[in-house]
């Protein structure tokens, strides 16, 4: 009887066993010091990660709608809340080394909030401008806005490991779905990344062209428009062969722009297009001088804050959100709104989070400005801004054109050419990761350090 007994409860053995090792490698670490193994394993399933001592930051719920939209965005977007006690030496160093990832990486620690990020991914720059963009909020506000305004800059696709395992953004994770996920993402050929990529970049362009085609449209009707309103014959009395010549160059800069539309079908296209009615609108500027007797204009770029206005007729400062004070042109009627305190009226467009001013609207608005600006003088106007840093990367030239000029203030290694979301493993350069961790700085804080890439006033301090 005994016996049986014991071959009867075996089976119930096995089970009790079986059970309470899932239940071990299943379980929340409840620990203040979770090592970034188990961060990294959680982080290559899921784009969020709450240490389960750090619960009451953010709720399961926020967590995982924080979750979703980096997935559906399909952007190499990481976000870890860690308890403050958790040790911060070489804390993001380390973990990407861990998660093996290119991407970017958002750490909440307490109340303290920083980012490190793979140069292909975003630039130093852009990703100083965004990290003190939140400080000061709370976790909820802070890792929303930070994940809002993080995706429309960022470079790259998701990891493939997400595909695998629930989108939530809880802390617990299975090393079996972890092991087949980088079987699965180390075994795809670079044959299949590069088809995936262009692939992506076609869907991109093909995108930010439908976008395009809506504000250059709207740019070519208001330039007919300003035809319209001219008033101006060439057989009038007092015009003379100048005044005809100037009018005949802005109808056919009218022409060009319609034609060059038309054939338009990447984005860095449109530049020719922009161009053509910049060309348009100062022979305008011209033929007005001419009628009213004034001395003729001297060249400059059009208004900075809505090309529409026309040629700028003085240079004025202004200051991005969260930037550095510039110069830019401007119209009279700007130049008299920013003398007077107020704000100019600016060109917004639409996004996927509203309108937004074209400089912090996408990468498609880099050819559209510099058909307007030119490659010498863009850079200084859109240094600092969404845009600015975009194009601030070697890779912009490869998909939106180049000749807008050197963005200086950028230096970054492109992760050995793997782009955001593929798995390079430790091949990364450890300055995009570093910022003097362990020196006894303060953690974020807005302090950039004198804008070095890679320095948040010291980093974290152990």
């Amino acid at each position: 009887m005994k016996a049986v007994a014991r071959t009867r409860s075996l089976p119930a053995l096995v089970l009790a066993v079986l059970a309470l090792v899932l239940g071990t490698a299943l379980a929340p670490v409840a620990s203040a010091d979770t090592g970034i193994s188990t961060v990294a394993q959680a982080l290559r399933t899921t784009p969020v990660y709450v240490d389960p001592a750090a619960s009451g930051q953010l709720s399961r719920a926020d967590a995982d709608a924080l979750a979703k939209r980096i997935k559906n965005a399909d952007k190499p977007l990481f976000i870890a809340v860690l308890p403050a006690s958790y040790p911060t030496q070489r804390l993001f160093a380390d973990l990407r080394a861990a998660t093996g990832i290119t991407g970017l990486y958002g750490v909440r620690l307490g109340d303290r909030f920083d980012a490190r990020a793979d140069a292909s991914v975003m630039s130093p720059t852009a990703r100083q401008n965004l990290v003190s963009s939140v400080q000061g909020e709370d976790a909820r506000t802070q890792l929303t806005d930070f994940t809002n305004r993080a995706l429309p800059t960022m470079r790259g696709h998701a990891p493939k490991s997400w595909g695998v395992g629930d989108s939530g953004g809880g802390g617990s994770s299975t090393g079996l779905i972890v092991v087949a996920a980088l079987l699965v993402a180390g075994g795809a050929g670079a044959y299949a990344l590069v088809r995936r990529g262009r692939r992506r970049r076609d869907e991109e362009q093909r995108a930010a062209m439908d976008r395009l085609r809506v504000v250059v449209d709207e740019d070519i009707t208001a330039f007919g428009e300003e035809l319209d309103r001219l008033d101006f014959h060439p057989a009038e009395p007092g015009a003379d062969d100048a005044m005809r010549a100037d009018y005949e160059r802005a109808l056919d800069a009218y022409e060009t722009a319609k034609q060059r539309m038309a054939e338009a079908t990447r984005p860095q296209d449109v530049r020719a297009v922009t161009q053509a009615l910049e060309d348009g609108r100062f022979s305008l500027a011209q033929l007005a001088a001419r009628r009213e007797g004034r001395p003729l204009p001297e060249r400059r770029p059009p208004c900075f804050f809505d090309p529409r206005h026309g040629p700028s007729v003085a240079d004025a400062p202004w200051t991005p959100p969260g930037g550095a004070p510039r110069e830019v042109p401007v119209c009279a009627a700007d130049a008299t709104r920013l003398a007077d305190g107020r704000d100019p009226v600016v060109r917004e467009v639409d996004t996927d989070y509203g309108r937004r001013p074209y400089w912090d609207a996408g990468p498609a608005y880099g050819p559209w400005a510099g058909g307007y600006f030119g490659g010498g003088i863009l850079p200084g106007l859109l240094v600092g801004t969404l845009l600015g840093n975009m194009m601030a990367t070697p890779s912009y030239a490869a998909d939106y054109g180049n000749g807008y000029g050197d963005f200086t203030g950028y230096d970054g290694d492109f992760g050995g050419g793997h782009e955001g979301g593929d798995v390079s493993g430790t091949d990364f350069d450890p300055s995009d990761f570093g910022g003097g961790f362990g020196d006894g700085g303060d953690f974020g804080g807005g302090d950039f350090g004198g804008g070095d890439g890679g320095d948040f006033g010291g980093g974290f301090g152990n």
